[in-house]
C-alpha cells in the first residue's frame, strides 16, 4: 500500500508541474467557489432580509392566541437565551374632551419590539424619528390620525375605558402595525401594566394575545418543537418571517427562491466543468495506463494509483476553491456594503459544507466513468494506439452523471419541485441535442460535398467528430440554456418587482368619503395640484350563506367550538364594492366578467365576482348562490365570474365584487388614493382640514420599506448572475479545451497534405459557430419549457413567451462559441507543422 501511495503522489507531482491536472484542478476550484459563494452570499443575504422581514413581525416569531398566553411558556422561551415580549389588543372607544373614536388599542410590555423600531413625530403627520423607549406609565401614544379625530393635541387627556391617560406623543409607526386600507381604526399605544386599569378586556372582550421571541434560529425551532404538542390549534397559531403573506413577505420569499434557483444552476454549470474535464484526464492517461499493465502492473494496483490521483485533486481543489469562493464573497460584500444590507460579521457553516461535498460528488460521480474507461484500457494499446477502452457503453455514464446532478440539487435545495423542474429540463434538452446531433449528420453530410472550403471543412469535421460534437453541443446548450434561465428570471422578476412601486405609487389612502364629499374633495385637491385616483365605493356587509346553507360568522370565545359541522365563513364582516369595470391587475379565470355580459339569473339574484383565494378557502365554485346580510338587508347573488388578484400592488383589493344593479338601496362611503411627494409632507394637515370626518392612511412608509427591499434584492441579483455568468464561461473554455489533443492531430494531417493556415483557422471557428447556433436555438426552445415550469409552478408569476431569445441566444452562441474556439485553438492554429508533428510524439 505504501508503495502504491508513493507511486501516485509521485505522478501527481509530475503530472502538476506538467500542467496534466490544470483543466480537472480548475474545475473543482471552479466548482468549490462558485457553490460556497453564491451560496454564502445567499445565505448571507437572505438572513439580512430576514432581518428586515421580522421587523414588520416585531420579532422573529410570534405566538398568537385568543386567551391569555402561560407565563410559563414565556419562562422557558428566556431559560433558553430566546428573548420575549408580550402585546394584549383590542378594539375600544377612545373619549377626548368633545368627541370620540373606535381603536385599535395595543397594549405592550417594556421589552416591546424585539425588531424594528417604534417611530414618534412632532406633529401629527410629521416627520418620524425613532425612539428607544414605550409611554409612560399613565400615557398613551396616539397615532396622527386620532388628534384629528378627537380634537386633541400633545399634553391633553382621554379617556380609554375606566382610565384617563395623557397623550404623551404622536404615533408614527410600530413594527406590526400591518397594511389594510379597510382598518379604520388608528392605533392607541401603552404600557401593558396600564392595561388592567381601564377594564376592556373583561368578560365578553374580544382580545388578541401576541408573544414575541427573538434569538438564534435552532433555539428558536427547538422551542417551537417543545411547544407544539402544547398548543391548541382552535386558539394559537405561530407566525415567523417567513410566513409574512404581505406584499415584502412574498417579495422577499421569491428572491430566495432565485437566489436558491442560482446556486442549483452553479452546481450543475460545476458538475458539467468537472465532467468535461474528466473525460479529458481520462483519454490522456490511456497510454500511460497501457504501458504500466505491459510492465506487470495489476488491475487493482491501477486503480488504487489513480484513484489516489483523484483524491489528491478533489482536496487540493476543494482548500484551493474554499479559499477563493471566500475571497470572491468576501470583495463582493464590501463592494456593495452601501447598497446590500450584509452583514460579513454573520456566518453559516451550511455553504461551506455542501461546497466540499459538492466539490466531492463531483470529482467522484463524474470521475467514475472516465476512470472505469481508463482501468479497462488493453495492454495492446502499446503497439496499436487506435484501441481505446473496452468500456463502450455510456449507461453509466448518464446513469452517474443525473444521479450526481440530481443528488446535489436535492440536498442543496430541500426543494424537489425545482429540483425536479431544472433536472427535467436538462433531460428533455439533452434528448432533444441528442436527435439534432444526427441531424447534423446528415446536413454535414450534404453540405459537406463539393469543392473543399472552410465551410465544407467545417461540416465535414462536425460529421466526422459526430458523438464528441454531441457532447460539446450538449455542454454547450446545456450551460447556455441555465444563463438564460438566470438572465431571464432575473429580468423579468425585478421588472414585476419594479411595475408594482412605479414611481408616483399612491402612499396615502383616503376611507369614509360620503357621497356629498366626493366632488368637494376631488376639487380641493385638484386646487392643490394633487391627482386623486379612482374612487371605489364600500359598504360593510356579512357572508351569511352559501346556497342557503348558513356559515358561520365570528362568534364569542363561549361559543367557540360548538356547531362544528357549520360551513366556515370569513369570520368578518367584508368590504363590499360594486363597480362593471374590472379592476388593474385583476384577471378572470373563471366565467365571464359580469361588465361584459347580461347574466341570465332568476329575478332578485345578481352577479358576483369572487377573488380566487377565497373562493378555494371557503370552497366557492361558479354558480354558487352567495347571501349578503347588509344592515337590516339582505342580498343574494350568483356567482358568475372567479378572478385572480394580486395583492402585491398598492391598490385597493376586494373579495367580492358585485353588480352594481343588486346595490342602489345602500349608501356606500368611498375610498381612493393619492401621491404626494416627501417634500409636500407638511401640507397634510392643511390638505385634510377640511375634511375632519374623513380616514387617511399614511403607508409612505412602507412604501419605502418595501422597495428598500427590492433595490437589494435586485443589487444582489445582479451580482450573482455576473457569478453564474462566469461560471459558465469557465465550463465553456474548458470544454473547448478538452477537444485539443483530437484537434491536434487533424491540423498535423491537414498541414502535412497542403491546406493553408488561413483555410484551417476559418474552418475552425465556422465550425465552433455552426456548434454555437445550433446550441443556442436549442437552449433557447429549452429555456421556454423551464421558465414555464419555473414561473407558473415555483415562482407564481405570468408566463410568457420570449421570442428575443430565440434570435439573441444562437447570436450569443456563434459569437461567444466561435470566439472561445478561435481562442482556444489559437495556440495550436500559429504550429507550423514540425512543431504540430513533433507535439503529437
Amino acid at each position: 500500500m505504501n508503495n502504491v501511495f508513493s507511486l501516485a503522489w509521485r505522478l501527481f507531482k509530475h503530472e502538476a508541474r506538467r500542467g496534466e491536472l490544470t483543466i480537472i484542478l480548475l474545475a473543482i476550484v471552479l466548482s468549490v467557489a462558485a457553490v460556497l459563494s453564491l451560496s454564502l452570499f445567499s445565505e448571507r443575504l437572505q438572513s439580512a432580509l430576514s432581518e428586515r422581514s421580522a421587523a414588520f413581525l416585531a420579532a422573529d416569531t410570534q405566538l398568537r392566541s385568543d386567551k391569555p398566553i402561560d407565563e410559563n411558556w414565556l419562562t422557558d422561551a428566556r431559560d433558553q437565551g430566546i428573548s420575549t415580549a408580550q402585546r394584549v389588543s383590542t378594539r375600544s372607544m377612545v373619549f377626548g374632551a368633545e368627541k370620540m373614536s373606535l381603536v385599535d388599542l395595543r397594549a405592550v410590555s417594556r421589552q416591546y419590539p424585539l425588531r424594528g423600531e417604534v417611530m414618534v413625530a412632532d406633529a401629527p403627520f410629521g416627520e418620524k424619528q425613532p425612539v428607544q423607549s414605550l409611554p409612560e406609565k399613565g400615557h398613551v401614544w396616539i397615532d396622527s390620525r386620532l388628534f384629528q379625530t378627537l380634537n386633541v393635541k400633545v399634553g391633553d387627556t382621554v379617556d380609554v375605558g375606566d382610565a384617563s391617560f395623557t397623550v404623551g406623543n404622536v404615533l408614527g409607526e410600530i413594527p406590526d402595525a400591518g397594511f389594510s386600507v379597510f382598518s379604520a381604526e388608528p392605533i392607541v399605544l401603552m404600557r401593558l401594566d396600564d392595561l388592567a386599569a381601564t377594564n376592556v378586556t373583561g368578560p365578553g372582550s374580544r382580545a388578541d394575545y401576541v408573544a414575541y421571541f427573538a434569538g438564534d434560529a435552532s433555539a428558536i425551532s427547538d422551542y417551537y418543537d417543545a411547544l407544539e404538542p402544547k398548543l391548541n390549534d382552535d386558539l394559537h397559531s405561530w407566525r415567523s418571517a417567513a410566513d409574512d403573506e404581505s406584499a415584502i413577505g412574498r417579495s422577499v420569499a421569491r428572491a430566495e427562491r432565485y437566489f436558491l434557483l442560482a446556486s442549483l444552476l452553479a452546481i450543475i454549470l460545476a458538475a458539467v466543468s468537472i465532467a468535461v474535464a474528466a473525460q479529458r484526464y481520462s483519454l490522456r492517461h490511456f497510454d500511460p495506463v497501457a504501458i504500466m499493465k505491459t510492465l506487470g502492473a495489476t488491475q487493482a494496483m491501477i486503480r488504487k494509483v489513480y484513484v489516489l490521483q483523484v483524491l489528491f485533486i478533489t482536496v487540493v481543489g476543494i482548500i484551493l476553491g474554499v479559499i477563493f469562493g471566500l475571497a470572491i464573497q468576501q470583495v463582493v460584500v464590501w463592494a456593495l456594503a452601501d447598497k446590500v444590507d450584509v452583514s460579513i460579521d454573520v456566518w453559516h457553516f451550511r455553504p461551506l459544507l455542501i461546497a466540499v461535498f459538492t466539490g466531492a460528488v463531483c470529482a467522484s460521480l463524474f470521475s467514475l466513468y472516465p476512470l472505469l474507461r481508463l482501468f479497462s484500457v488493453p495492454p495492446l494499446r502499446v503497439l496499436r494506439r487506435d484501441l481505446s477502452s473496452n468500456l463502450s457503453s455510456r449507461s453509466l455514464q448518464f446513469l452517474a452523471s443525473g444521479s450526481a446532478v440530481f443528488l446535489l440539487m436535492w440536498a442543496y435545495s430541500q426543494d424537489l419541485e425545482i429540483s425536479a423542474i431544472l433536472f427535467a429540463s436538462g433531460v428533455v434538452l439533452i434528448a432533444g441535442l441528442l436527435l439534432v446531433t444526427y441531424g447534423l449528420i446528415a446536413v454535414g453530410r450534404k453540405l459537406g460535398q463539393g469543392r473543399m472550403g472552410a465551410w465544407q471543412l467545417a461540416w465535414a469535421r462536425i460529421r466526422r467528430r459526430a458523438m464528441d460534437n454531441s457532447i460539446q453541443l450538449i455542454s454547450f446548450s446545456v450551460t447556455i440554456m441555465l444563463l438564460l434561465i438566470v438572465l431571464v428570471m432575473r429580468n423579468d422578476m425585478v421588472a414585476q418587482w419594479r411595475a408594482q412601486l412605479p414611481e408616483g405609487t399612491p402612499n396615502y389612502f383616503l376611507i369614509n368619503i360620503t357621497e356629498a364629499q366626493q366632488p368637494r374633495l376631488e376639487s380641493h385637491f385638484a386646487e392643490n395640484q394633487i391627482d386623486i385616483d379612482k374612487f371605489y365605493p364600500v359598504v360593510r356587509g356579512r357572508f351569511a350563506a352559501v346556497n342557503d346553507e348558513t356559515v358561520r360568522t365570528e362568534v364569542t370565545k363561549e361559543e367557540e367550538g360548538s356547531d362544528t359541522n357549520q360551513r366556515d365563513g370569513l369570520g368578518r364582516e367584508a368590504n363590499l364594492t360594486w363597480d362593471d369595470e374590472l379592476q388593474n391587475e385583476n384577471k378572470i379565470t373563471q366565467g365571464q366578467w359580469h361588465g361584459n355580459t347580461e347574466a341570465d339569473l332568476p329575478e332578485g339574484i345578481y352577479p358576483v365576482s369572487v377573488e380566487t383565494g377565497v373562493a378555494e378557502r371557503l370552497n366557492i365554485s361558479m354558480g354558487d348562490k352567495l347571501t349578503f346580510n347588509i344592515g337590516s338587508e339582505i342580498v343574494n347573488t350568483q356567482v358568475t365570474s372567479v378572478r385572480e388578484v394580486n395583492w402585491q400592488t398598492m391598490q385597493p383589493n376586494f373579495f367580492f365584487i358585485i353588480d352594481p344593479a343588486a346595490m342602489t338601496a345602500f349608501t356606500p362611503t368611498y375610498i381612493t388614493s393619492f401621491y404626494l411627494p416627501t417634500e409636500r409632507k407638511a401640507e397634510l394637515t392643511r390638505l385634510m382640514q377640511p375634511f375632519a370626518s374623513v380616514t387617511m392612511f399614511d403607508v409612505d412608509a412602507r412604501i419605502n420599506q418595501l422597495r428598500s427591499i427590492v433595490d437589494q434584492v435586485s443589487v444582489a441579483v445582479e451580482f450573482i448572475l455576473v457569478l453564474v455568468l462566469a461560471a459558465g464561461s469557465l465550463v465553456l473554455i474548458a470544454q473547448v479545451q478538452a477537444s485539443m489533443d483530437e484537434r491536434l492531430q487533424e491540423l498535423a494531417i491537414l498541414r502535412t497534405l497542403g491546406a493553408k493556415g488561413s483555410l484551417i483557422r476559418l474552418s475552425v471557428v465556422l465550425e465552433f459557430v455552426i456548434i454555437g447556433v445550433v446550441a443556442g436555438l436549442m437552449a433557447a426552445l429549452a429555456n421556454e419549457f423551464s421558465l414555464y415550469l419555473l414561473q407558473t409552478q415555483v415562482f407564481q408569476m405570468d408566463a410568457q413567451l420570449h421570442l428575443e431569445y430565440w434570435l439573441i441566444a444562437p447570436a450569443c452562441g456563434a459569437l461567444v462559441v466561435g470566439l472561445l474556439g478561435a481562442v482556444g485553438c489559437w495556440r495550436l492554429l500559429r504550429l507550423n507543422t514540425s512543431q504540430l508533428l513533433r507535439n503529437m510524439v
